[in-house]
């Protein structure tokens, strides 16, 4: 049976019994009451011997016509109940069937079914939004996967047709293209399973994270002649340490690529606030606007354009950050400096209340 008839023979049912059981009482009261009680109560004495006789039969009649009345209104309540039911199942088939634009956008007063349909919008909002993005990235993906294939492909092909070609810049062409490939398939590989939420979450310590990634990236930073200034406290986390050592880095390389030709500057800071740790990661570099830097953590989104160099990158950095961030129930801030150049602010919940240690400075600059 279906929930409507449910609701519909079990209101008949209550108003069944509940019929009954007053029948019921006025039936004793009359039989079973002293004449001088029920002259009180009614105000005359029915002839008991009449009553006994048109009773049962009327009683019946009040019986039939209780049962009619609750079904019929029965199932007109249990429809109206159930409407808002409804237009969620109907948005449930929509989107079952692919279409995630649908909302039921209930009106009425706060109960439960809007509150149920409230969390489906924002379920299917969700979701859309996940489903736009799984493939924005797979068509970014095979883009920038096709774009090595095809160097590679045209390199072969040049060689077969001019044997004479000089074979050992063949290779080292084909090697950089390779590498290139290899890197972006690493990249790839971390970003999808960055999703994946079991992982062992240990206690980590940002600072020292801050400071392994640095010690790997100070060749770059010299080579770029960047100087690398940190400062912050004891930043206790819990997470993955390889997931974020790997948000550390990206952050870190991303400030130091994407700076000035010359004399660029970045500035790593560790913070402790009342309910969350900070991971502050600041660099000079040309000026940004909103509207580029507010698309820096979509997928191969490159803040000086898709021109290549030397570490340019895939441009999946920061989204690997924005993806670890996320898994860590964190939030990542990134925002324009007025100088130019980006402040990107990594907030993740505190494991424990720990008190702020006393601040330590420390500097890397290119040459030390």
């Amino acid at each position: 049976m279906s929930i409507r008839l449910k609701l519909t023979l079990s209101y008949a049912a209550f108003l069944m019994l509940a019929g009954a059981m007053l029948i019921a009482a006025v039936w004793l009261f009359l039989r079973v009451m002293p004449d001088d009680v029920i002259r009180t109560t009614m105000g005359f004495v029915p002839n008991r011997s009449i009553f006994q006789r048109s009773f049962l039969p009327a009683m019946g009649t009040v019986l039939v016509f209780l049962l009619m009345f609750g079904l019929v209104g029965g199932r007109i309540l249990a429809g109206r109940m159930l409407a808002p039911l409804a237009r969620i199942t109907d948005a449930t088939r929509m989107a079952s069937s692919g279409s995630l634009s649908h909302r039921i956008q209930l009106e009425g007063r706060k109960d439960e079914f809007r509150e149920l349909a409230d969390a489906f919008d924002t379920m299917l909002a969700r979701l859309e939004a996940h489903v736009a993005e799984q493939r924005r990235f797979a068509a970014n993906a095979s883009h920038e996967l096709r774009t090595p294939l095809a160097i590679s492909q045209s390199l072969l092909d040049v060689a077969r047709e001019d044997p004479t070609h000089d074979h050992g810049e063949l290779v080292d062409r084909l090697h950089a293209v390779n590498a290139r490939a290899i890197e972006l398939t690493e990249a790839l590989l971390v970003l999808s399973r960055a999703d994946q939420r079991p992982f062992t979450r240990e206690p980590v310590d940002l600072s020292l994270l801050v400071e392994e990634a640095i010690e790997t990236l100070l060749p770059l930073a010299e080579k770029r002649g960047v100087t690398i200034e940190t400062s912050g406290d004891i930043t206790p986390a819990l997470g993955s340490p390889a997931l974020l050592l790997q948000m550390t880095t990206n952050l870190v390389h991303n400030a130091i690529v994407h700076n000035l030709p010359e004399q660029g500057s970045v500035w790593v800071e560790t913070s402790v606030r009342p309910e969350t740790v900070v991971l502050t990661v600041e660099n000079s570099g040309e000026k940004l606007s909103h509207q580029l830097v507010s698309t820096l953590t979509e997928p191969f989104q490159r803040g000086t354009g898709r021109i290549r160099n030397d570490h340019a990158g895939v441009g999946l950095g920061l989204a690997i950050v924005k993806r670890i961030t996320r898994v860590h129930d964190g939030s990542l801030t990134i925002v324009p400096r007025s100088g130019g150049g980006l402040r990107a602010v990594v907030q993740l919940p505190i494991p424990w209340r720990a008190r702020a240690g006393g601040e330590e400075d420390r500097t890397f600059r290119p040459g030390r």
